[in-house]
């Protein structure tokens, strides 16, 4: 067994989740950088932290408690030694000949994940109806399990999704947990069960592709398992479920600012940047790719998300106009254009960007910008950017010129045509890309079998009313016509994305605790299998 540490102060934890690189308000590295693909970190209610304070006593660790595992830095030389891999664990539910429940955050800092060890989630759920202990493994190269000093292209070439996957399963068969007999619950010896959200979702189908019969079962949550280059439908959910006045009207100013900064009227060019605020920037692609902004609130939205949430009151402020609701057609784009320039101008900016100025806070030209430059340690943006740029994709971008079909609500300047994600996957690891790359989604596809997923025992759970900004890269995708059966099920709720791993999303929302026990029910099958 690999040796295992452990580190039983909380005080550390808190001062390495400090550490996380975040340059705006709202966590995220850059304005004009999609939000990363993240299952949610739940909070665990006070109710739950005194019951298992109870029940703990002297005989569990702190849910906080930080434990390490000697990882290999690469799995096809093992020569080159190891790093530290943080995990957290706890046998609160475990009854000898229960499963073992491993989740990885994935392109996260995993500290702030506890909630997952307990039945605040479906991990814990899981744990509780079948005897389970449950595990939280910090992705490499997230937070501080680092096998390297820095984010260099010199130090993520070994940051690949294949290592990602290998570290799951050297984890799962070395690990020597801290729970009683914890080094006789290995996967020849006890049915290990694999859960995961967005990219760690499509990461434990990947797995089981990939590694067949390391994990007796899994649970993928709004799965991205199909690798796309050019992204441009993740913001077809949000056009199709967002208020179809909104919709209208923010299609109206996007196909005005594309028109206008398409064209040579400066006066008109420079005019319509004054309108957001936005006059000091040069390159009209970052103006128009940051009325992004407005969309990617959607990704946080729950189901009991509604009035006073930002992609709402963004929209009321299209919408709602001397306490009069727009129509269907929304009130046109002279209204909305006055109206969205002074939703940003009266706090929208300043709550994405804060102090930054316009070119630092939006810009993606600059060589030297310490989005593109900062190689520290727990730097999830840039460490996603790398997998983005190498192998997944997902580029957020306005639709290609021949989508005429939809009236987009993303400019098209924005896109892969125009290079632009491209331009900073070049500028952020200039030593890797001389020229612009195109990430080798083909690859994926074909190796971790994205939408062709046929594996015994995993559960994928997506959004009925495919509300999901992420839906077409999903099981759900339109087009994607898997049939879902008892081996492989694929089970639809409400939500949006990710929302099923969340406990208190199944006890509030009908079509989720219909899902949450679908998935109990199939797990409890699937186990009896394992005894068998």
């Amino acid at each position: 067994m690999a040796p295992l540490h452990v580190l039983l102060t909380s005080a550390l934890l808190t001062s390495c989740f400090s550490a996380v690189q975040a340059a705006l308000p709202n966590g995220r590295a850059h304005g004009n950088a999609p939000a990363i693909p993240l299952a949610p970190v739940i909070e665990i209610p006070d109710r739950r932290v005194e019951a298992f304070r109870s029940k703990a006593a002297d005989a569990l660790p702190p849910l906080n408690t930080t434990y390490y595992f000697d990882q290999l830095i690469d799995h096809t030389d093992p020569s080159k030694g190891t790093f530290q891999q943080r995990f957290w664990h706890t046998w609160e539910f475990y009854e000898p000949g229960g499963p073992i429940i491993l989740m990885t955050p994935g392109e996260a800092n995993a500290a702030p994940y506890t909630a997952y060890l307990t039945n605040a989630t479906i991990n814990g759920l899981i744990a509780q109806q079948e005897g389970g202990a449950t595990i939280v493994l910090e992705h490499r190269f997230y937070g501080l399990s680092n096998p390297y000093p820095d984010l260099t292209p010199a130090s993520l070439k070994y940051h690949t999704i294949q290592q990602a996957i290998d570290d799951l399963d050297y984890f799962a068969n070395n690990v020597a947990l801290a729970m009683p007999n914890g080094t006789e619950v290995g996967p020849d010896k006890a049915p290990w069960i694999l859960i995961g959200g967005s990219y760690s979702g499509a990461l434990t189908s990947w797995t089981m592709v990939n590694k067949p019969g390391l994990f007796w079962a899994g649970y993928a949550s709004s799965a991205v398992v199909e690798a796309i280059t050019d992204f441009w439908k993740y913001f077809e959910p949000i056009r199709q479920n967002m208020p179809v006045n909104c919709s209208a009207d923010v299609a109206a100013v996007i196909a005005h600012v594309d028109e206008t900064f398409s064209g040579s009227n400066e006066t008109a060019i420079n005019e319509l940047k004054d309108v957001f605020g936005l006059g000091e920037m040069t390159h009209l692609d970052d103006v128009a790719g940051a009325l992004r902004n407005n969309l990617w609130d959607w990704q946080s939205l729950q189901t009991n998300s509604g009035p006073g949430t930002q992609f709402y009151d963004f929209c009321d402020a299209l919408e709602v106009k001397d306490g009069e609701v727009a129509p269907a057609e929304g009130w046109g784009l002279d209204n909305a254009l006055t109206a969205w320039g002074a939703f940003w101008k009266e706090g929208y900016y300043a709550d994405l960007c804060g102090d930054s100025n316009a070119v630092d806070c939006l810009g993606t030209y600059d060589p030297d910008s310490e989005f593109y430059t900062n190689t520290d340690v727990d730097n999830a943006s840039r460490s996603w950017f790398w997998i983005v740029c190498n192998e997944v994709g997902y580029y957020q971008d306005g639709p290609p010129k021949d989508v005429v079909d939809i009236n987009p609500l993303v400019s098209r300047l924005v896109n892969v045509d125009t290079g632009y994600d491209p331009r900073q996957c070049q500028l952020m690891f200039k030593d890797a890309f001389p020229s612009l790359p195109l990430p080798n989604v083909e690859h994926v596809n074909t190796d971790y079998a994205g939408f062709s997923v046929n594996v015994d025992r995993l559960f994928f759970a997506t959004g009925l009313s495919t509300r999901d900004p992420w839906r077409e890269a999903t099981m759900s995708a339109e087009g994607v016509n898997v049939a879902s059966t008892d081996r492989q099920p694929i089970v639809e709720s409400d939500g949006f994305h990710c929302s099923d791993l969340s406990a208190a999303r199944g006890a509030s929302d009908p079509t989720i605790g219909a899902l949450h026990k679908q998935a109990l029910a199939s797990m409890h099958t699937w186990l009896q299998e394992w005894a068998a």
